[in-house]
């Protein structure tokens, strides 16, 4: 075990234009009917003039991201697992209609740990940064012969 599955460097990201219907799910699915999500008439009196998709949404977004990035470590003899997300920060919204692409790259490895730490940009279709984080995924043995 000695041997990581991810090197610092590794990149991957992640291409979607945000829709209403993304947007409406979500909330639907989350509970999260925040008139900056769902009330057009609301948000089109406010200073943002439309309506903005959830920061959770993003954060799923970002975990996409993730799946990307350790695709390649299926059949590895450790499973990765996510730890959570560090230092997120909403700097801009998402409106509904932007294009966001995510940008996931391994930064920092703990091989003792068995962690790995990627650092996590979201831009919108300008290139203007509007989400960042740190990710952290923890690689758990696999119990032997399931791996």
């Amino acid at each position: 075990m000695s041997e990581f599955h991810v090197e610092v460097g590794h990149r991957v990201s992640f291409s979607k234009t945000v829709s209403e219907s993304d947007v409406y799910l979500f909330a639907g699915i989350t509970g999260d009917l925040s008139p900056n999500h769902v009330n057009r008439a609301y948000m089109e009196k406010s200073s943002y003039g439309r309506l903005m998709a959830h920061g959770a949404l993003m954060v799923g977004y970002m975990s996409t991201a993730s799946t990307m990035a350790i695709a390649h470590t299926r059949d590895a003899d450790e499973t990765p697992v996510s730890l959570g997300y560090d230092r997120v920060r909403f700097l801009k919204p998402v409106f509904l209609g932007d294009t966001i692409t995510v940008e996931y790259e391994v930064t920092g490895i703990d091989t003792g740990r068995r962690r790995s730490v990627a650092d996590v940009r979201l831009v919108n279709q300008d290139g203007e940064l509007a989400v960042v984080a740190q990710h952290i995924l923890k690689w758990v043995p696999n119990e032997a012969g399931t791996g």
